[in-house]
């Protein structure tokens, strides 16, 4: 299973000067490090259709782009798919539909939230797009959360520290307060998509205010 796939590769070097684009490694190179095939992957979990996150869900194969992952069931929830091909003029430059819409007749589409498998189930948490989901993770009573974009880096943990991205920031900040002490409660590691020092640490509360503690 995989929980976002990333930038993907179909960009060329105006787009990543536009966009910081670094590369030293791919997705299915990091995957064959860990001795998996493209084909062993079942299931991917898009929190939503950013291109930044669902890059890797398809590849190029000659002049062709087709599905990554051709035994997976991709999973998305049906309104952020329908908003992903109709997008506002403010945020049609996130959406890329090569990056998604050669994967369509592998996608199951969600209503709310769902379990996925045993252990594994999104939730959504609307704001940075209406229909963005978070993923929770249980194992032997442990928990961790996939928060997405709700908050992208620990430097977003303060509830009214809200990106310009965010097309709905009064429905982020609303649905920070509920997650994040639910977090702490859990005493869950929370994954930040896009910490680029930090992606992983336990919070804990004080003054009111989230601290992100040392990660593992």
């Amino acid at each position: 299973m995989l929980i976002e796939t990333g930038i993907g590769e179909k960009f060329d070097a105006k787009y990543s000067d536009i966009y910081g684009i670094e590369k030293t490694t791919t997705l299915p190179d990091e995957l064959k490090k860990a001795g998996l095939a493209l084909d062993d992957v079942d299931i991917v979990i898009n929190t939503h259709l950013h291109f930044d996150h669902c890059g890797w869900n398809t590849r190029r194969e000659h002049r062709r782009v087709i599905s990554t992952f051709p035994r997976a069931r991709y999973f998305i929830q049906r309104g952020e798919w329908e908003h992903a091909l109709h997008p506002t003029e403010r945020d049609q430059a996130s959406y890329v539909m090569e990056c998604f819409r050669p994967a369509e007749t592998q996608t199951e589409f969600l209503e709310g939230n769902h379990e996925i498998v045993p252990g594994i189930r999104v939730e959504v948490a609307s704001g940075h797009t209406r229909d963005l989901q978070c993923v929770w993770i249980e194992s032997e009573g442990q928990y961790a959360c996939f928060i997405s974009d709700l908050v992208p880096t620990r430097a977003h943990l303060p509830y009214p520290w809200i990106m310009s991205f965010d097309l709905y920031p009064m429905e982020t900040l609303a649905n920070r307060h509920r997650l994040l002490p639910q977090i702490v409660e859990r005493d869950a590691l929370v994954i930040f998509p896009h910490d680029p020092e930090v992606p992983w640490a336990r919070l804990e509360e004080s003054g009111g205010k989230m601290i992100a503690q040392a990660s593992i």
